[in-house]
């Protein structure tokens, strides 16, 4: 293929990717079919639930993705796939699911405990079952000596018994009515049976149900452009909903099981420093989706089970993950945070970040985190730019890599064309830019402008032009 320059890289994405039919089958269920509609291209398909569906991060790309595009690079048994931004495991779970070995890095607790136990298929499904239902009378029986039901106003001692709650410090990192005090109570009941009947080799996948049912059906959390509180429920099912989970994840784990062997790994590092936690020149082909340059607090979205799981457990607990992940919102900033040298010299940058304090100048806006906007511009493609540097050690020559990026206005709706930056930036740190394909398009939230979902596409032509 012709070497495609960061100027000109823009094509659609329906004319550059293959039909779905390059994939086998997976306990006698065909690959899906690409979903027909731009609103649909995010979502989860039916078929793909088994393992994808166990604890999905919000914010994470759709498995039929990672289909496209390990297809298009025509990626065999053989190769080893990394997702250095592997949150919950999407591409790890769609890896596994065709035999392909990959390698996961994650810095949020949470998210690699998830990515970890979905790419888990050895627990055998008839233990995992009976086990769940052991875990369910226990936390049932201690509710009822309290003369609490599970089953929502059913309760007959409420407001008689001292609900449990969390310490002080735990408390405070959550989002105010995040959880109710009674759902809460249960929760924590349910949490001490699972901790009282550990098994290894089942429980985790036990403390994942538990997780996955906490945000929305547990909770008060509502998902849109951000997390958020919806309607405050004095009273949920905590016991029941959880038991359904873990009989989906049962029915499961009967499919997946003939691909346990297939390795995924997920390791806790830093994408920004990736060599040093992946293997060098191990990496065939690189398919992920890095934070974008917003205002979303990604430990926000996962805040809840991070806190109900004790993987944060106070403020300083949540400021050294923080400081983990790529800048890429005001609230993850840090006083002596040095990625923006990185870009020092790249004018698109520079510009970009002077034309955003302006804007903001012009506008009066006056805000702490408002005058941060212009910096943590420079952090996060200087982060990126820091990543894509590191990230040459591990490759092997040749590989190729699909990063779905999307555009921003979130900075006083002054435009960031991510996907165009960050080819430049890629092409400086000696990667050649294969495209950039349509992902889809979303509306802006202030503006409803389209803003470009694009998957940038570069290939590692080896040390020699480094």
């Amino acid at each position: 293929m012709p070497r495609t320059t960061a100027a000109n890289v823009i094509v659609s994405r329906e004319d550059r990717l293959p039909g779905m039919g390059v994939w086998s089958t997976v306990g006698g269920v065909a690959a899906a079919p690409r979903p027909p509609t731009n609103g649909a291209m995010n979502s989860l398909l039916e078929c793909d639930a088994p393992a994808h569906d166990w604890y999905r991060f919000v914010l994470s790309f759709p498995p039929h993705l990672v289909r496209d595009y390990a297809g298009r690079f025509e990626l065999g048994e053989d190769a080893v796939v990394l997702d250095p931004f592997c949150g919950t495991g999407t591409t790890l779970v769609e890896a596994k699911k065709f035999g392909i070995a990959s390698i996961g890095v994650e810095a949020m607790p949470m998210s690699k405990f998830a990515a970890e136990v979905k790419t888990d298929w050895s627990p055998d499904p008839d233990a995992l079952a009976s086990h769940a239902n052991l875990v369910a009378e226990k936390a049932s029986a201690t509710l009822a000596a309290d003369q609490l039901s599970d089953e929502p106003g059913a309760s007959t001692a409420e407001g008689r018994v001292r609900l449990r709650g969390l310490d002080a410090d735990a408390a405070k990192l959550l989002i105010k009515h995040s959880i109710s005090p009674l759902p809460l109570h249960k929760a924590l009941v349910l949490r001490e049976a699972l901790q009282g009947e550990y098994a290894a080799g089942i429980s985790d996948h036990e403390r994942l149900a538990f997780a996955r049912v906490l945000p929305t059906e547990v909770g008060n959390l509502r998902f849109g452009p951000e997390v958020g509180v919806g309607t405050v429920r004095d009273d949920a099912a905590v016991v029941a909903p959880w038991l359904d989970r873990v009989r989906s994840m049962v029915d499961d784990l009967r499919v997946l099981r003939e691909r346990v062997d297939t390795d995924a790994s997920v390791v806790a590092g830093d994408a920004r420093a990736v060599s040093s936690c992946v293997p060098a020149e191990s990496v065939d082909a690189v398919i992920t989706s890095p934070p974008y340059p917003n205002e979303k607090d990604y430990s926000r979205t996962v805040r809840l089970e991070s806190v109900l799981l004790g993987y944060l457990t106070d403020r300083v607990s949540l400021r050294s993950t923080k400081r983990e992940l790529l800048r890429s919102n005001t609230r993850g900033v840090y006083r002596d945070d040095d990625d923006s040298a990185w870009v020092a010299d790249d004018e698109r940058v520079q510009e970009l970040s002077a034309q955003i304090e302006e804007r903001r100048i012009a506008l009066g806006k006056d805000s702490g985190f408002e005058r941060m906007y212009h910096r943590v511009t420079k952090l996060y493609f200087g982060g990126m730019a820091r990543h894509l540097s590191s990230l040459r050690d591990v490759l092997r020559p040749g590989a190729r890599l699909a990063y779905v990026v999307g555009d921003q206005a979130s900075y006083l709706r002054v435009m960031i064309r991510t996907g165009q930056i960050l080819a430049s930036i890629a092409e400086r740190c000696g990667y050649e830019v294969d495209g950039i394909d349509l992902f889809r398009t979303r509306p802006a939230t202030a503006t409803r402008d389209q803003l470009r979902e694009e998957v940038l596409l570069l290939r590692w032509p080896g040390n020699k032009s480094r």
